[in-house]
């Protein structure tokens, strides 16, 4: 994917230049305005959730739009989002107090000593509003690829060098954000919030049903997480027949994955009845072999566990 971030010192028409520089691109333009209607809207109490937890909600939503456009986004701490990925560029306009006081009287109508009070406040405000969601208070230049002055430049030129570096970046060429890379940023986005008990943006609620066993609804609740679509025990293959073709032995594999086509089954119990399921599964796959089955183990489940800090009930060692 492609993504601009655009920020700038209080004072600085950041917006218009952004609108500009994604014009020129054919970049889809995220605002901060924007971003908090969207905010809004995926949370019916917006309000409640954590500032901890804003930059992890910004992440999957900007996510989401960046499967299907290239953004340019003109919000604040953009600066900390994305930081991994190739196909950024962010951008930081500055410009001395006088420059950006004396444009806060023209778009404000101001007096020069009520705008530089203005200034002021807006300072605090965004250095308090950083500090809050990403622990930094200022606007370090040396978080940005691209710092532009504009204390002489106006607003199309400095959109101009924008687009300019975008194209020397080749951002213009990047593929969109796979839908593999945004399934595992959401994943690590939906972890990091449900820590802090929020539920991430259109989230996979888990079905309310009755689980054989506490691994399997912990299993779920991973696939919930990767938004992987599933079925708890849709089908039972029967695998020995008796002697009059009456079913005396089946598997009901204990989820289906059908975005991949695959049956899983969760093996967490103790070495000799380990040894019998995989009996079963390997007379399964010899019945019929075009069903796609996978088998795990528990120390394949335990490593899941460790990897993603799930809790591991005590009854899954029974």
């Amino acid at each position: 994917m492609a993504i601009v971030t655009i920020s700038a010192q209080p004072g600085l028409r950041g917006e218009e230049i952004a609108q500009l520089a994604a014009a020129r691109l054919g970049f889809e333009l995220v605002t901060q305005a924007r971003l908090e209607n969207l905010y809004q809207a995926e949370y019916q109490a917006a309000d409640s959730i954590p500032v901890r937890g804003y930059a992890d909600v910004v992440t999957s939503m900007l996510a989401r739009l960046a499967t299907q456009h290239h953004l340019v986004f003109c919000g604040e701490g953009g600066q900390h989002l994305f930081r991994n990925f190739p196909g950024l560029l962010r951008v930081l306009l500055v410009a001395p107090p006088a420059v950006r006081a004396g444009l806060l009287m023209v778009d404000l109508g101001l007096e020069r000593p009520a705008a530089i009070a203005a200034l002021r406040g807006f300072e605090r405000e965004q250095a308090a509003w950083l500090r809050a969601r990403f622990k930094k208070s200022s606007q370090s230049a040396a978080r940005f690829d691209l710092t532009l002055s504009a204390e002489r430049w106006e607003s199309m030129p400095l959109a101009e060098a924008i687009v300019a570096a975008a194209r020397a970046l080749c951002l213009e060429q990047a593929g969109l954000l796979s839908a593999v890379a945004e399934r595992q940023l959401q994943f690590e986005v939906r972890l990091r919030l449900a820590r802090l008990g929020v539920a991430a943006p259109g989230a996979v609620s888990l079905p309310s049903r009755q689980f054989a066993h506490p691994s399997e609804e912990i299993f779920a609740s991973l696939l919930d997480f990767y938004r992987i679509a599933w079925d708890y025990e849709p089908r039972s293959f029967p695998i020995q027949w008796g002697d009059q073709g009456q079913v005396v032995e089946a598997v009901t594999p204990d989820f289906y994955l059908p975005e991949f086509d695959l049956y899983v089954e969760l093996t967490t119990m103790k070495q000799s009845l380990v040894t019998k399921k995989n009996r079963k599964i390997k007379r399964l796959r010899e019945a019929y072999p075009e069903v796609n089955v996978q088998v795990f183990y528990q120390k394949d489940f335990e490593n899941l566990i460790f990897k993603y800090g799930l809790e591991k009930p005590a009854e899954m060692l029974r």
